[in-house]
């Protein structure tokens, strides 16, 4: 493969660029390199404070993952299909099995798409514990500026379990259409040949229509979580990427600094602008694990996270657009958390191009994965990471370790 951004400067043909980095496979160099292409914040770690996760390695590599109509894949075999970059597994507090393609290492930040809504579910919950967000609020108490638009009557919680009625279509590869001017907005596509500069704030005031009752089935829209970011924003007076960083970050003992995409005014990419090492990811599932404590600190309220792993209603899910994609599984969306019913229920985070964090708290096993897939959205190759999961899973639950 022509090696990517090489030379002084690279010829035109191994250039990434704001116009090709979510696209292969420019995304491979890209997805670790995201601060060179879009404007981005800190969100500093405490080095004074990190978590260790001793390693105790499992080979898991060579474990059998089955696949319907199809010869059993290794995991080795699993992760080059699925264009993983980073995949860290931790279970009982310890790094078991850890991998990494070329160019990235274990400091590497890596963009997390929209497991970041899964990182601002957690800190919603820090700051509805402390009493600046409140989930039953109208959006539009906190921000007069959308009252003329879809989301009137929308009230936070509507925006944490994506059942907002705004009419937008999240379809990735549409190459115009609002989705489009969404992402110039936030700084991800460029302008057009004249164009004048949007901001993500302006954005929202053209979401005028709805597609259906807030309230109703689950419609999967990234505008709300940065929506939330901005509530966020306004209610505690602070800057997003701060928050992130003393309420969550700082406290849980990431190892590296995270960072976040901003557009052109500062506003957070909160939606799936994050971007950490594959281990601090682990942390955060250890962290969840842990019922949000470190030790004797409670960093998230562990009401915030049982409420996530048991509430969510199944209903707007089953009746939403996001259940096909996941086969059918029974499961909710609580709080930008994705949860499967299941014997020992499984919370996971997940993002486009193949970006994962599972934890299942019953048998303290984390996975992490952060991945450069061709196709935003690749359901076969969500299924066979789902398996390898579920393999995983029923591997460590099942060893006497």
């Amino acid at each position: 493969m022509t090696r990517l951004m090489d030379g002084f400067p690279p010829s035109p043909e191994r250039q990434v660029t704001l116009a090709n980095w979510r696209t292969p496979p420019f995304n491979r160099w890209a997805f670790h390199h995201v601060r060179e292409i879009v404007p981005s914040a800190d969100i500093p770690n405490d080095p004074g404070s990190m978590l260790e996760l001793p390693s105790n390695p499992v080979d898991l590599g060579t474990l059998s993952i089955e696949r319907s109509g199809e010869a059993p894949r290794s995991l080795h075999d699993v992760l080059n299909e699925t264009s993983v970059d980073g995949l860290v597994i931790a279970n009982r507090g310890r790094i078991v099995f850890e991998h990494y393609a070329p160019g990235m290492t274990p400091e590497t930040p890596h963009i997390l798409m929209s497991v970041s809504k899964s990182l601002l579910g957690l800190l919603a919950g820090v700051l509805a514990d402390r009493g600046d967000l409140r989930p039953d609020r109208p959006v539009a108490e906190v921000l007069p500026e959308i009252a003329d638009t879809a989301y009137q009557g929308a009230t936070i919680r509507h925006l944490l379990d994506m059942r907002a009625g705004v009419a937008f279509d999240e379809d990735y590869l549409a190459d115009s259409g609002p989705i489009v001017e969404y992402r110039k907005a936030t700084g991800w596509n460029p302008l057009a040949a004249g164009q004048q500069p949007s901001d993500l704030r302006e954005f929202y005031r053209t979401l005028k229509d709805l597609g259906g009752p807030h309230g109703g089935p689950l419609h999967y829209i990234s505008p709300n979580t940065d929506l939330l970011g901005w509530v966020i924003e306004r209610t505690t007076g602070q800057r997003y990427a701060d928050l992130m960083s003393d309420l969550i970050w700082k406290p849980l003992g990431a190892a590296r600094s995270a960072y976040i995409t901003v557009d052109r005014l500062g506003a957070p990419r909160c939606a799936g602008g994050v971007c950490v090492t594959a281990r601090d990811l682990a942390r955060v599932g250890h962290l969840i694990v842990h019922g949000g404590a470190r030790g004797s600190k409670q960093i998230i309220p562990e009401r915030w996270i049982e409420d996530i792993v048991h509430h969510g209603d199944p209903d707007a899910w089953s009746a939403g657009d996001l259940a096909d994609y996941f086969g059918g599984a029974v499961a909710r969306y609580r709080s930008q958390w994705y949860v499967k019913d299941e014997a020992a229920p499984l919370a996971f985070g997940y993002g486009i191009h193949g970006q994962y964090l599972f934890v299942d708290r019953r048998h303290e096993i984390v996975i992490a994965i952060v991945s450069s897939q061709a196709l935003p959205l690749d359901a076969e190759r969500n299924a066979l990471t789902m398996r390898a999961v579920a393999r995983v899973r029923q591997f460590l639950a099942g060893s006497s370790r």
